[in-house]
């Protein structure tokens, strides 16, 4: 059952603006007050005596943040490096096996459910080098992880080096079968990139257990941390294919200044920059500690489901995966008639009902995508609904309803 007396309690720890009801966690997260409070403490003692803090103490404070990190995602310390987010992740990622373990005539094969500015960082560096980025299509509604898996690995053909998958993706908060994936693809011999922008404080991650070679990370959406946290993720033995995106010291690092491994030397240091964000993930995972986190996502979930199977009942569309399935977590979508104005209809919900939710269009399919967090509850999705059922009638394009 949806707690809904957690959910008003937790409102209250949050920045947001209390007359929005913030449907749209997903796109850049929302950061609790006594997280954003130890944000602006890092700030601060950066700021008292920079070079000191600088010179003398970052290091030590970024071991224990990545100690924090690595016990969160359960993998060595030596195989994560903190970094800004998922995009400058898959950069880094992409550009160091582009043109050195991936050549022409190779293939990397994705899906058509990725994020656009990961794939174009695929694409641009791809065809520079005559390798091909070939996309998988995942059509919706699907009813099982086992008919995503196979689906997808029809599109593996002997030129197949690389799988690059979303674990949960962002147009349609569909979540892969990464793990099934991941394992099978090892035993082909084909490396494996995982874009976890949406899953870490989504899911519970254990990077052993997922079994991919590269997967990067965003701390600043669902695990409730400040703008610029990210992590990457690199298997020690596949450390030896990073490249720095930006060269630095630790390009020249020694058996005497390295800070642990390959990844953290090359990646983790790209000149001086704030690295408040990065330095308060430790609190942020404390406070979902503190809060029950487990019981949250699966109170979220929850209502979620109830919320999609609702707008499911009001459209007559069949949902994109069953509502009661682990095929999504606290995002998901709920289709929309084809002839909805996704424009008009999201600008009306926020400036009319103060609703912040995205309506986006995948493959010629209209849809809702929705995030409930901790601090939504049962009335922030009525809101929706009962503004959804005024409003859908109303946005066809302009030109059809006058017809």
């Amino acid at each position: 059952m949806y707690n809904k007396k957690m959910t008003n309690s937790l409102r209250s720890l949050f920045l947001l603006e209390p007359d929005v009801i913030f449907l749209n966690h997903g796109s850049f997260g929302a950061c609790p007050k006594p997280v954003f409070e130890a944000y602006q403490e890092w700030q601060r003692r950066l700021e008292l005596q920079p070079v000191r803090f600088v010179q003398r103490e970052q290091t030590l404070y970024q071991e224990e943040a990545r100690a924090a990190l690595s016990s969160y995602i359960h993998c060595d310390p030596k195989e994560v490096a903190c970094i800004l987010n998922v995009t400058h992740g898959v950069n880094i990622v992409a550009r160091s096996l582009v043109g050195n373990y991936l050549q022409a005539g190779d293939e990397v094969l994705t899906t058509d459910h990725e994020y656009g500015s990961c794939n174009t960082a695929w694409e641009y560096l791809c065809k520079k080098a005559g390798v091909r980025y070939v996309y998988q299509h995942i059509p919706l509604p699907v009813s099982s992880a086992e008919e995503i898996s196979e689906l997808f690995w029809t599109g593996v053909t002997p030129r197949t080096k690389l799988i690059y998958l979303s674990h949960i993706t962002s147009p349609t908060a569909l979540r892969l079968p990464v793990e099934a994936i991941c394992e099978r693809a090892r035993q082909a011999g084909i490396l494996t990139v995982i874009d976890g922008a949406h899953a870490p404080g989504q899911l519970p991650l254990d990077m052993q257990a997922i079994g991919a070679d590269f997967y990067t990370g965003n701390c600043h959406k669902w695990m409730l941390s400040p703008k610029g946290a990210g992590f990457l993720y690199v298997r020690l033995e596949q450390q030896k294919w990073i490249e720095p995106l930006v060269v630095n010291w630790g390009y020249r690092s020694t058996a005497e200044t390295s800070r642990g491994s390959r990844l953290i030397d090359y990646v983790e240091w790209t000149g001086t920059h704030d690295p408040a964000a990065s330095l308060s993930v430790p609190r942020a995972i404390q406070f979902m500690e503190e809060h029950e986190w487990i019981a949250v996502r699966e109170s979220c979930h929850n209502l979620l489901g109830q919320t999609i199977q609702k707008i499911s009942e009001m459209t007559g569309l069949r949902p994109a995966y069953p509502p009661a399935s682990d095929l999504y977590s606290q995002m998901g979508i709920a289709p929309i008639p084809a002839e909805t104005d996704t424009t008009w209809l999201k600008n009306q919900l926020y400036d009319q009902y103060r609703i912040e939710v995205p309506a986006v269009e995948w493959n010629g399919q209209k849809m809702i995508r929705i995030s409930v967090q901790a601090y939504n509850t049962p009335e922030d999705l009525d809101a929706l609904i009962e503004a959804l059922q005024v409003e859908l009638p109303r946005a066809a394009p302009r030109q059809a309803v006058e017809a």
